[in-house]
């Protein structure tokens, strides 16, 4: 795997690195001691996946709050989207900014969105399915979120999209740091 650092400190984009041959490639998506070398936490508490009949479908800005706050791996299995970071971690040097990385089933890059960030996506091609892989359970009582429009972070999400969106992700509050 190819790991490559953003600009948000501990997300990490990450590239399958491809032995190929005449039958296609194999590739390693995860391993269990390449992520504790780069700070990164290896645990695997829930996997999930969303999918996402309609283009447009926007999912986020979402987080879990302490104690189950939690690491997320995501990959886009079919299809294409616009996935975004918001760093939420108020002693880090880039708090309140983000991050938005195209993945897609043809680039097979994953996401790695740390504790403290919220997360969330639009997708950008009908019947897109994303696999999210989190270190912590889902806990109801600690989901929060953050609006996707919301001022404070000016996420410049992709123009001439129409937006579907659920009513809850819709009318989080506005962030008040």
């Amino acid at each position: 795997m190819i790991f490559s650092e953003t600009k948000l400190p501990g997300a990490f984009i990450i590239e399958v690195n491809r032995l190929e041959d005449e039958r296609g490639f194999f590739g390693r998506v995860f391993c269990r001691n390449e992520f504790p070398e780069r700070g990164l936490n290896p645990d695997v508490a829930q996997c999930n996946i969303s999918f996402n009949r309609d283009a447009g479908t926007l999912r986020g800005m979402h987080y879990q709050s302490a104690p189950y706050a939690e690491d997320k791996l995501i990959r886009c299995t079919k299809g294409k989207l616009y996935d975004v970071i918001v760093d939420l971690r108020r002693d880090s040097v880039t708090f309140k900014q983000w991050i938005a990385v195209e993945l897609t089933e043809e680039n097979r890059l994953m996401l790695y969105v740390p504790k403290g960030c919220a997360h969330g996506f639009q997708t950008l091609e009908d019947n897109t399915e994303v696999f999210y892989q989190m270190s912590e359970f889902y806990h109801p009582d600690s989901a929060c979120g953050v609006r996707w429009n919301d001022p404070a972070f000016k996420i410049q999400w992709p123009a001439g999209v129409r937006v579907i969106i659920s009513e809850r992700d819709r009318n989080w509050p506005d962030y008040a740091a």
